[in-house]
């Protein structure tokens, strides 16, 4: 897989696979936004496993945003999703979704799941604004007591087909 270069905020940005060798930073970004969700350990098995995706952006060496997954035949869960608290609300979620979201694809995979709270409006808006809707509710779910909405979307190569990630 080959990187891609974008501008953002005057600075050139790369979106790769993200690999073993970016584990601290993979870890310090999921404290900053999602307050240590994962174990090292559970990190090193996303950034190993061959059926698993990780993308991120990076600029200046620091990364910005990440979308992990795992695939099961044709499906793709997205497990994290997360942007940088100083670098939200500019597009770098949307770019990391839709570069697993297209590599997804190119592997023959034909959905994707993932689950949100249904307290997070933010991420809730980010996921519709990619097809994603809402096909049960888990009561409950959350640490904090908050349902998680389980989301699918079908893929489909032209809605990718412009797409240059």
């Amino acid at each position: 897989m080959t990187s891609a270069q974008l501008q953002y905020q005057n600075k050139a940005l790369k979106v790769i696979s993200l690999k073993v060798v970016h584990l601290n930073a993979c870890m310090n970004l999921d404290e900053l936004a999602l307050n240590g969700l994962w174990s090292k350990q559970q990190w090193q098995k996303e950034l190993t496993d061959p059926k698993r995706l990780v993308f991120g952006v990076i600029s200046n060496e620091k990364l910005l945003a990440f979308a992990s997954g795992w695939w099961v035949i044709d499906e793709l869960h997205l497990t994290a999703i997360a942007v940088h608290p100083q670098h939200r609300r500019k597009g770098l979620g949307s770019l990391v979704i839709s570069k697993i979201l297209k590599e997804a694809l190119s592997l023959g995979i034909s959905y994707a799941t993932l689950e949100v709270s249904n307290k997070n409006i933010a991420a809730n808006k980010l996921y519709s604004n990619h097809g994603f809707t809402t096909a049960g509710t888990r009561k409950n779910y959350y640490k904090n007591g908050s349902d998680a909405l389980i989301q699918w979307k079908k893929l489909d190569l032209l809605e990718f087909k412009d797409l240059k990630i």
